[in-house]
């Protein structure tokens, strides 16, 4: 304990001279400040009356603000202030018709004057506090050092029940009981030892709304100060629980504002595209001045049906998705066909299906499966190796029995160029494409969806590379009993 004292003592000596060093450096920025003005000022004006009859009045005055800017800096506000009402003075005086007085004779020489005062003590003013931010964040920074090797200091542990415990060992106490007063009374925040019976023998503030209480036998004067240091340490280490309480809620928050965000993006963008080629079919086939031949009201018609089935698989795996985040998903699992399931998922996908090779026996047993959730899963799986993989290629839909563990895997797999182990865990983050920016690249839901509801039904759904190249998704699910 006398460690601790002996760095607190040299902690607070530390602070002192941080104030003392401060001080120093403001009357040494005051002094600099008034020599600039008194010398600097008179020394730049001797330089320009000669050029005065080749110079604009205005380049004077910038000359004069470059003075009273390293003014600012060096000396403060207050030299700087003066700097700029002596400038503009000199200005007047020396480089102004009628010269050697203050009387202006052009209306232009007067605006100039005066917006370069109005420029210059504003821009004082701006150095000035942004010094003065530059010192409150360097005090700042210096006293949270300070407090955390303070707040490293606590006799055996920085828990609060640990702070308790060791008051109760050092001073031999019964029980003891942080309190904390909220709304005219006082409720027990944490306790250790015995029911507290309300007579305690030691009452000792906390600071704010905290105190410590402790029933035991009485204590000395000297026990009494060591028990203060000591409630102030169970003070922080309540305070960092609460802290930490709050920063987990805040933490659980943002995340919810980050997919509220990136919901209202993808309604704002993803969803504007089909509605815009709907939008635009439409009223092509609505114009009454144009004949469309039949292959043009087909490709027109195949436009509307395209958009249509993006919107609907869009607006399905956002619902999806506030579903799986708001906790509200519905899963009734009941034996199932694979081979059905598969089927159907690959039957209603907007895309072409000529580039998807499906080998799913229809001898397989029975999977323990939500037939709704099981049939997003396997179109939010191939649409996305469809979206990768290169156009000649084929995205394969194998399935088999693993009869070791009684289970049925269901492989999606293709040969596009995959992606790296390191960010396998981060594809099925909601909103998140890997940096894909390509315009059919969806919003990023896809995997999330189809991780979500798998886990829901009971099953794992695990990334492995693909022979050859490329990524291949393994949905594994209980066989139906």
């Amino acid at each position: 304990m006398a460690q601790s004292t002996k760095s607190s003592a040299s902690e607070a000596a530390r602070s002192s001279a941080l104030g003392v060093t401060t001080g120093a450096h403001r009357r040494t920025r005051l002094w600099t400040g008034i020599a600039l003005t008194a010398v600097g000022l008179p020394v730049l004006t001797a330089a320009l009356v000669p050029l005065r009859d080749s110079l604009a009045l205005e380049s004077v005055l910038l000359l004069y603000l470059l003075a009273v800017v390293l003014t600012a800096v060096t000396g403060g506000v207050g030299p700087a202030v003066t700097a700029a009402l002596v400038s503009v003075l000199l200005a007047n005086y020396f480089f102004t018709t009628p010269y050697h007085t203050l009387v202006v004779d052009q209306q232009d020489s007067i605006i100039a004057l005066i917006v370069f005062v109005g420029v210059a003590v504003t821009v004082s003013v701006t150095v000035e506090l942004a010094g003065r931010h530059r010192v409150a964040a360097a005090r700042s920074r210096a006293e949270a050092e300070v407090l955390s090797r303070f707040t490293a200091e606590p006799v055996t542990d920085t828990t609060l029940t640990g702070v308790l415990d060791q008051v109760r060992d050092i001073f031999g106490m019964d029980s003891v009981a942080l309190l904390e007063q909220r709304d005219d009374q006082e409720r027990i925040a944490a306790s250790v030892g015995q029911p507290p019976r309300g007579r305690p023998a030691i009452s000792v503030s906390a600071g704010g709304s905290l105190r410590l209480v402790a029933e035991g036998p009485e204590l000395f004067a000297e026990d009494r100060r060591l028990l203060t240091r000591l409630a102030a340490t169970a003070a922080r280490a309540w305070e960092a629980e609460r802290l930490s309480r709050q920063a987990a809620q805040a933490r659980e928050l943002a995340e919810i504002d980050r997919l509220r965000a990136a919901l209202l993006a993808a309604v704002g963008h993803e969803l504007r595209t089909p509605l815009a080629g709907v939008k635009a079919a439409v009223s092509s086939l609505r114009q009454r001045d144009v004949t469309w031949s039949p292959a043009e009201r087909d490709e027109l018609l195949a436009t509307i049906e395209e958009s249509a089935d993006r919107l609907d698989e869009l607006v399905a795996n956002l619902l999806a998705m506030s579903r799986l985040q708001a906790g509200a998903l519905s899963v009734a699992p009941r034996p199932v066909a694979l081979d059905e399931i598969v089927a159907n998922a690959l039957l209603h996908l907007p895309h072409n299906h000529d580039h998807v090779a499906v080998d799913v026996p229809d001898h397989l047993p029975l999977v323990l499966a939500d037939p709704g959730l099981l049939d997003r899963v396997v179109a939010n799986l191939v649409d996305n190796a469809r979206r990768f993989a290169p156009p000649a290629t084929k995205v394969y839909v194998v399935a088999d029995h693993d009869q070791d563990h009684d289970r049925i895997r269901l492989r999606i797999v293709d040969s596009g160029p995959g992606i790296p182990e390191t960010d396998w865990e981060r594809m099925f983050a909601p909103f998140q494409r890997l940096g894909d920016q390509t315009s059919d690249s969806g919003i990023g839901l896809g995997l999330a969806i189809a991780r979500g509801f798998t886990e829901a039904m009971a099953g794992t759904l695990t990334p492995s590379r693909t022979a050859g190249g490329g990524l291949t998704m393994t949905v594994t699910l209980p066989v139906a009993s």
